[in-house]
């Protein structure tokens, strides 16, 4: 099964840490705490995602890093729509 997976993904090496392994767990700490504790908690994520937006900017420069990012700003923004009109 482990030689299947590695196949499958095309991994040919250890692993090895990247800032969107971060980015993808704090994003799914975000949508977990949205969930127990509320809307309230998706300014957590819009700075998160402001903060990810920046460095994509600045640093990064990948279009797929800033994409990723401009949408989990839009849907933080939408949750605190959501709460503001509730």
């Amino acid at each position: 099964m482990k030689e299947l997976l590695k196949r499958y993904f095309k991994i040919e090496s250890g692993y090895k840490f990247e800032w969107n392994d971060l980015r993808a767990i704090i994003t799914l700490i975000n949508v977990i705490l949205i969930m127990i504790f509320g809307l309230s908690i998706a300014w957590f994520g819009l700075a998160i995602g402001c903060l990810g937006l920046i460095k994509d900017l600045i640093v990064d420069r990948h279009i797929n890093g800033i994409v990723m990012h401009l949408a989990n700003i839009i849907l933080n923004l939408f949750f605190i729509l959501c709460l503001w009109t509730s």
